[in-house]
């Protein structure tokens, strides 16, 4: 559960800012990941992180609609330009095999249960040649929120990060998003500054960074 904010503006100065230069949306509520063949347990029913293919689009377009309010969630082009950009990667917790089973049998809750796909929750991250990683969003469905998916993501997109030569990753989330603030202190992350209306709806920005040669990331 992390994103980050559209910035206020119109015509092409909106649509340059949003595109190239919004970092990530982020909301109250959270969603994350971990390595590419690892797997992990919620309520039981185990999961995998893997890497993205083309044919998760619509999934998880879907996923950030139902993640964010009309106003921060991306566009179908907003989407495909960050999963395009050089140095982005994308990270999917899925259910497997076991999942999938007990999906079907009914532990999970309805919205998971009732789904055709069984992609949980992802996030999409950058490296850039002056070391320096980004989260640009992470997404979880809202029925598996609380469950340690997005911290699973978070340490993934955090070692493939490292894996880059990545010293530091930075993201932004809104200064009244307690939780996600929360969250993301507790994964080592620190507030650098704010950003002044930052979101489309004006409220500001805090900037987080983590030191990722200094730090181990949170299980």
């Amino acid at each position: 559960m992390l994103r980050l904010g559209v910035v206020s503006g119109q015509g092409l100065l909106r649509s340059f800012f949003q595109i190239f230069l919004r970092p990530s949306k982020y909301r109250p509520f959270i969603a994350f990941r971990v390595e590419a063949s690892s797997r992990s347990k919620i309520e039981n029913v185990q999961f995998k992180v893997r890497d993205y293919h083309p044919e998760d689009f619509n999934t998880l377009w879907a996923i950030d609609q139902s993640c964010f309010d009309p106003e921060i969630a991306y566009s179908r082009y907003e989407l495909q330009v960050y999963l395009r950009r050089p140095g982005a990667f994308t990270l999917i917790a899925d259910l497997d095999g076991q999942g999938l089973q007990a999906r079907n049998n009914g532990p999970l809750s309805k919205e998971v249960a009732s789904s055709q796909s069984s992609i949980l929750a992802f996030v999409v991250a950058e490296s850039s040649p002056r070391g320096m990683g980004h989260i640009i969003t992470i997404d979880v469905r809202p029925a598996i929120r609380r469950h340690h998916v997005g911290s699973a993501l978070l340490n993934a997109a955090e070692h493939r990060l490292r894996t880059a030569k990545c010293h530091a990753v930075r993201l932004e989330t809104a200064v009244d998003n307690a939780s996600a603030i929360s969250f993301y202190k507790r994964h080592g992350y620190d507030v650098i500054k704010v950003i002044p209306h930052y979101y489309s709806t004006g409220v500001d920005a805090l900037l987080l960074e983590k030191n990722l040669l200094s730090v181990e990331s949170s299980s």
